[in-house]
């Protein structure tokens, strides 16, 4: 038995260090690509602190090429695992804040690791996709203005205000894979969405990206 309860908190550790790094790399990469890199350190028995603690940078960096910014995740990541070792055993912070104290890690990361590592839902995972929506269909706000917010962190902090808690989670692999196939950054395709009736923002980003054309003479009132 307590060989067994060892074994359980080893791999809940390594799990939690395994989404915290695929947190990391997801960063302005696309899913397919981050994917990859996660095989490839994974093949290669690096996705615990101190198997990333013992290896060359350079080897990191070729393992998660082509995910944006590798040099500087590679890096990070060196970092993180020494931290992870040190301070924590090789587990990962606990605590938002803490998490938000290591490099390269941002309120999103640290909120979506929260959740899924911890089981610890303490805000909303806001990324560009959930950011996009959330001002096109009119949901969030700038405080004390009706302006549209400014950043993931603002929409963060708005959506929180009126969102029940218990659609936390949900609501961001929602948005997000609704803004991959239908809310896109530009040119929406309102046409085939089904809440276009209730978006103030539909038709409206499609048409203003279209050329403009010039009216042919003959087509011109005499």
């Amino acid at each position: 038995m307590v060989c067994h309860y060892w074994l359980c908190f080893y791999l809940k550790r390594e799990r939690r260090f395994a989404i915290l790094v695929s947190s990391l790399l997801s960063s302005q990469t696309k899913d397919e690509v981050t994917h990859g890199a996660i095989q490839r350190l994974l093949q290669n028995g690096l996705l615990a602190a101190d198997s990333i603690d013992n290896v060359d940078e350079a080897k990191i960096r070729s393992l998660i090429y082509p995910v944006g910014f590798y040099s500087r995740k590679a890096c990070n990541l060196k970092k993180i695992a020494n931290i992870c070792l040190t301070k924590y055993g090789g587990d990962i912070p606990s605590s938002l804040e803490e998490l938000l104290l290591l490099p390269g890690i941002g309120p999103k990361m640290a909120h979506l690791v929260m959740n899924v590592g911890w089981n610890n839902v303490q805000g909303i995972c806001v990324d560009t996709h959930v950011h996009r929506i959330c001002n096109r269909l009119g949901w969030v706000s700038r405080p004390g203005t009706r302006q549209k917010t400014q950043s993931p962190e603002e929409t963060r902090q708005s959506l929180q205000l009126w969102l029940p808690r218990e659609e936390w989670v949900a609501i961001n692999p929602l948005l997000v894979g609704f803004g991959q196939t239908i809310c896109t950054p530009l040119r929406p395709h309102c046409e085939i969405c089904g809440i276009n009736d209730l978006c103030p923002s539909a038709f409206k980003e499609k048409s203003s990206v279209l050329p403009k054309t010039k009216r042919s003479s003959s087509t011109k009132r005499s």
